[in-house]
């Protein structure tokens, strides 16, 4: 049987070709009018998802990289 891709997971992590899972940096919605320049300009980064989180993630997209 065909495994489901979790659409969530999908919408929010992208596989790069060499196996990285890249994730959108948090505390960037709201508020911003306290955070300094520097640090929104950080948020607008990609991230890379850390080795602990990186198993569970690619069981919830089975057929992505």
């Amino acid at each position: 049987m065909k495994q489901k891709t979790k659409k969530a997971a999908a919408k929010r992590f992208k596989i790069t070709k060499n196996g990285k899972i890249l994730r959108r940096s948090q505390m960037n919605n709201h508020l911003k009018a306290a955070k300094s320049r520097s640090a929104k300009a950080r948020f607008k980064r990609t991230s890379k998802v850390a080795d602990v989180e990186k198993r569970k993630i690619e069981r919830l997209l089975p057929y992505a990289g």
